[in-house]
């Protein structure tokens, strides 16, 4: 979709490094013409995600931290200074304790759910508030889901809740910024290699069983999961909002491994 985005300016929220689902988003709306900005939290996450905003022509750099208000509306406040408006937001934030990530849902305990549902999913719910009076022409609001939101997968435990509640956050917010010309969308993609992936207990073992029985034989890419965002931040997507957009080959739509991964019947 070469120049979808062009004339467009975008935040994106999230990048760890270039393994990061938000960095193969940030590639591709670059490549699509966008001009981004990058939120970051402390100096040694900044000086991660400086060189590679600067690889796609980001000059400005916002530090955020989700978790509190005063950081937020001090970034917000800088776009507005700098920029004046928003085109699109991605927030490709998530966290839960490692720890709580392997072992029995059942011993998720308190503090970890909050913290979990507030930087997953309720920081979407911010962010989405500060956006609004930056996007006075419309606009559209993207997050990153998992389908351990509807169907248990192995050591997801409280991130399904967490993402469970993103995608209902998504629908409500969709239905509330519509009048606003702003959509809110999710992508979801299967599992992937990355930074956050890699905490979840049984990783390696997940990837292969999707990437050999999605109908597509493969898990997705960055750039596929790229493709897939640029599509839904540009204007090709105007009547799409409050969808949870799957980009994982097609494994969403199985009930069972494919015939030849059953097994023995014995």
């Amino acid at each position: 979709m070469t120049g979808a985005l062009s004339g467009k300016r975008g935040l994106i929220m999230g990048v760890a490094n270039d393994r990061s689902i938000a960095w193969g988003i940030a590639k591709a709306c670059a490549a699509a013409g966008a001009e981004l900005a990058f939120s970051y939290q402390g100096e040694a996450f900044g000086k991660r995600v400086q060189p590679l905003a600067q690889s796609v022509g980001g000059g400005l750099m916002v530090d955020m931290d989700v978790t509190d208000d005063a950081s937020l509306d001090a970034g917000f406040g800088q776009i507005a200074s700098e920029w004046g408006h928003l085109d699109f937001v991605v927030h490709a934030i998530a966290y839960s304790d490692k720890t709580e990530l392997t072992g029995r849902f059942l011993n998720t305990t308190r503090a970890n759910f909050k913290n979990s549902l507030d930087i997953s999913c309720y920081s979407f719910i911010e962010v989405a508030r500060r956006a609004r009076p930056l996007m006075q022409e419309g606009g559209s609001l993207l997050t990153v889901t998992f389908q351990g939101s509807n169907k248990v997968t192995p050591f997801y435990n409280v991130m399904g809740v967490a993402k469970a509640a993103l995608e209902a956050a998504t629908r409500y917010l969709a239905n509330d910024l519509g009048p606003d010309g702003i959509r809110v969308n999710a992508v979801s993609p299967g599992p992937m290699k990355t930074l956050a992936g890699a905490a979840i207990g049984g990783a390696r073992r997940t990837f292969r069983h999707t990437e050999q029985n999605a109908p597509l034989r493969s898990n997705a890419t960055l750039e596929a999961v790229g493709g897939t965002a640029v599509y839904l931040l540009s204007d090709a997507a105007a009547f799409t909002t409050g969808e949870i957009v799957h980009v994982d080959g097609g494994y969403h739509i199985l009930g069972m491994p494919q015939v030849e991964n059953l097994g023995s019947a014995g």
